[in-house]
């Protein structure tokens, strides 16, 4: 069939494909029905039912129709379908004007799942006339439109962006709260898990990873080769904060030739180890609560209920142990891996230090030596060729099998990003959510001078400015989906501790 050569292009698993079959549908239906003088509307919003909505029918469908695409039913439980779709459905002031339900599926659907598809759909709504095509329906619709599915399947991305940035009609809050409130409902299920950069261990003060790269390069290069001079903490901290300042060394890289310097063939891995200990908590910003908003707000999230915890596992990139003392001080039993071959009991929380362990006071923990300290290209490229190194498959693991929050993470990693393309193979839309800090307006188009703190405007055209962010922000958001991961934009990082309240709250 024509539909089958078609959609070969770029049907295959995970959300990618299903996003790109949604955009090759709703574009090609939206041509079909402007040739009959009819208006497909696209739905962007995911609490409403439907990916779009024909008000007046088309071909031999009559009245208002839901149009709700899927790439493979018989990979998704019918009962999961039908009870998301009456969920929705109940949200809506549309019910009364609703004639038919057409589903649209991408590959041949079978019989047992079409009978129990229809017969539940129709018991729950009889008012509501149940529609499903497949291949062979989508086939006459190509049929009648080759040139025009053809040109449609060569450019789906682009045409996917144009028709995301054309529905935004609502304001990007709005959109966070629908976002938040599946969050809140992913949560209450109880298989869920945490997944913890940076900006966790920033918002208690302590360095970001190019600080305490420059910390060590500028103790080393001032110690080590001015054995004649005093230099003190003090000295080496300008030093670094200027060095931040004027230069972003390439992390991975500078600290594979940093490492070789503070390993000397005389010394042993503990002492490499031990001076990264020491400036990743002298540097700590000590004006800031070692017990963050943040790690607090994360910390309630891990408090058992009555019926079992709620977070699962706690999968972090940080070397420190900040959380692990904030569950300390709220007597929340956990376990912390980061060796392979370590269980933690049923009763404990597992926090997983997928990238090494370096905490304040070792003598708390043991084999730390054994602990796969990424912090150079050496341990970098270890852990992201070796497919079944532990912290890869306790990566994968929570991310196949439950719902996960990513906290104070860029998402620029490429092995995260590589294993959350792994994890999405598997499912159609994203079940996932991220923080992502988003561009204000304000901040984009102007610049304070930290010294007379005059404000200069950058750009003139702040309504192109405007226009840009909106496709830029827009444009991640559908980058991410493809990995199956839904935004939560913030604005301020105040705005995160209070989101995880309202989580663990309601």
């Amino acid at each position: 069939m024509l539909i089958d050569d078609i959609l070969s292009k770029f049907v295959g698993t995970g959300p990618r494909s299903y996003y790109s079959f949604e955009t090759f549908i709703l574009n090609l239906l939206k041509f079909h029905l402007e040739s009959q003088n009819k208006i497909l509307a696209i739905n962007g919003n995911f609490r409403i039912p439907g990916d779009a909505i024909a008000d007046h029918g088309f071909d031999d469908i009559v009245g208002k129709t839901i149009i709700e695409i899927k790439l493979n039913l018989d990979r998704t439980p019918p009962r999961i379908f039908i009870d998301e779709f009456f969920t929705k459905l109940n949200r809506t002031e549309i019910i009364p004007d609703i004639k038919n339900l057409l589903i649209i599926n991408g590959r041949p659907i079978s019989e047992r799942t079409r009978a129990r598809l229809m017969s539940e759909l129709s018991s729950l709504s009889s008012q509501i006339k149940i529609i499903i095509w497949g291949p062979e329906e989508l086939n006459t619709i190509v049929a009648k439109h080759r040139k025009e599915a053809n040109r449609i399947a060569n450019n789906l991305f682009s045409l996917r962006l144009e028709n995301v940035v054309s529905r935004e009609v609502r304001n990007w809050e709005e959109e966070r709260e629908e976002r938040i409130n599946l969050l809140i409902e992913a949560y209450k299920k109880r298989q869920f898990s945490t997944f913890l950069g940076a900006g966790v261990s920033s918002s208690a003060g302590m360095p970001d990873w190019n600080t305490l790269l420059n910390s060590l390069f500028v103790s080393y290069l001032t110690k080590e080769f001015n054995s004649t001079e005093t230099i003190s903490d003090d000295d080496i901290k300008q030093i670094v904060y200027r060095l931040n300042d004027v230069d972003e060394p390439s992390a991975l890289m500078a600290a594979r030739y940093l490492r070789k310097g503070l390993t000397k063939e005389d010394t042993q891995e503990q002492t490499f180890i031990d001076i990264i200990s020491d400036n990743l908590y002298k540097l700590r910003n000590t004006e800031k609560d070692i017990s963050s908003k943040l790690i607090k707000s994360i910390s309630n999230l891990c408090m058992p209920t009555q019926t079992g915890a709620r977070v699962k596992a706690v999968v972090t990139y940080n070397f420190d142990d900040l959380l692990e003392r904030e569950l300390n001080s709220k007597s929340i039993r956990h376990h912390s891996i980061y060796k392979e071959n370590e269980l933690s009991d049923p009763d404990e929380l597992p926090i997983y230090h997928v990238h090494g362990f370096l905490p304040e006071d070792k003598t708390k923990y043991t084999s730390l030596e054994k602990s796969t300290l990424v912090f150079s290209e050496e341990g970098y490229h270890l852990i992201y060729s070796d497919a079944y190194h532990w912290s890869n498959l306790v990566q994968l693991y929570n991310l196949r099998e439950n719902n996960c929050l990513m906290i104070g993470l860029s998402m620029t990693d490429p092995n995260l990003r590589r294993l959350l393309d792994i994890s999405a193979r598997n499912m159609e839309q994203a079940r996932h959510f991220a923080f992502m800090r988003r561009l204000t307006l304000e901040e984009f188009c102007y610049t304070t001078d930290k010294v007379t703190l005059e404000k200069n405007q950058l750009i003139s055209n702040l309504k192109a400015a405007e226009q840009f962010l909106k496709r830029h922000h827009k444009l991640n958001e559908e980058i991410m989906k493809e990995l199956g991961v839904a935004i939560i934009w913030f604005t301020s990082f105040e705005e995160i501790p209070e989101i995880l309240n309202r989580v663990n709250n309601e």
